[in-house]
């Protein structure tokens, strides 16, 4: 019988090195200290034990260097892990500029993953290889958490909010995807694939699977569908906010603070209009509560971050005006 466990999942991204090196490191350092005060305990132990009962013990004498060598030296080692530790978790945060842009939605009991050409998957998601990959991450119901360990990427999955996380995948394969947050009943059962590929198979992949529209062209159909053209305008007597090139900028708001409009705040907007009231405008737009799935919502939020102020949206019903 072939009991194949492996002790450490394979690496297969470019933090997963990293990870890894501080995790032996410090694995390293437990050991080496660990071994160093059981052997001192031993040793002394048998070294100065009582060998009659009537002898008496010689008076302890201090030793300033030897108190500030075993108190230095561990001081140094944790200062330099803990400056290691921040540093990998920087990066493992600092998303890169050039990064293509995945929407991943946490559903009792699956993963659903949307790729920026249109492309929909579920608990199966096609990357290609050397290209950094950002994943904007939420939930449809409760609690999950994205973990690829290959990656050594983890990322909770939380209602109402968009958590970011990266990868750059190194190694062709197909590799798991566990959700690390108990979700209910069947939650041994929310697992996936990553399958990574070389770029150019990449690409005949989603030529092969090509939808009828990509993500920001869809959410433009909805824009249109839930009569958001009527006030988000392009011109100066527009009643709501203009929504060109705002992605990413700060927002000026009625009570003076300023908000960057990421994805969550777009988020909010939809469902809680009211919540942040932008300057110069009235609180008038209706709450889409309840009217809009996590995937419309990532299509109206697509359409938002792609609409450059040479892009003219859908032209007002007239008869709106007035």
């Amino acid at each position: 019988m072939n009991f194949d466990i492996p002790l450490f999942p394979e690496s297969a991204s470019s933090l997963a090195s990293q990870v890894d090196n501080i995790y032996f490191f410090a694995l390293g350092v437990s050991v080496v200290f660990s071994v160093l005060i059981a052997g001192t305990i031993f040793f002394f132990a048998s070294r100065y034990k009582r060998r009659r009962v009537d002898e008496m013990g010689t008076p302890e004498q201090t030793n300033m260097m030897l108190e500030l060598t075993w108190s230095v030296i561990p001081l140094l080692i944790m200062l330099f892990m803990f400056a290691w530790g921040t540093k990998v978790y920087l990066e493992s945060y600092r998303v890169p500029r050039d990064a293509d842009q995945y929407y991943v939605v946490g559903k009792r009991w699956m993963w659903k993953f949307q790729h920026p050409e249109g492309n929909r998957e579920i608990n199966t998601f096609h990357v290609p290889k050397g290209r950094p990959i950002e994943l904007i991450i939420t939930s449809e119901d409760v609690i999950h958490s994205l973990f690829i360990p290959a990656f050594r990427m983890k990322r909770d999955a939380v209602p109402g909010r968009y958590n970011t996380a990266w990868f750059e995948a190194t190694k062709t394969g197909t590799y798991d995807i566990f959700c690390a947050e108990y979700c209910g009943t069947e939650h041994s059962l929310m697992v996936g694939k990553v399958i990574v590929m070389e770029p150019y198979e990449y690409d005949d992949w989603l030529q092969g699977n090509k939808p009828e529209q990509s993500l920001a062209s869809s959410g433009a159909e909805l824009f249109e569908a839930k009569a958001c053209h009527t006030c988000h305008r392009l011109d100066s007597n527009a009643r709501a906010p203009i929504l060109a090139n705002i992605a990413g900028k700060p927002r000026l708001l009625q009570n003076g603070k300023t908000v960057d409009a990421t994805d969550t705040y777009l988020r909010e907007s939809i469902m809680n209009p009211k919540a942040k009231i932008v300057a110069g405008y009235q609180p008038i737009m209706p709450t889409f509560q309840g009217q809009l799935t996590e995937e419309q919502l990532l299509e109206l939020i697509s359409y938002i971050k792609n609409l450059g102020a040479d892009q003219a949206q859908t032209p007002a019903d007239p008869a709106a005006e007035g």
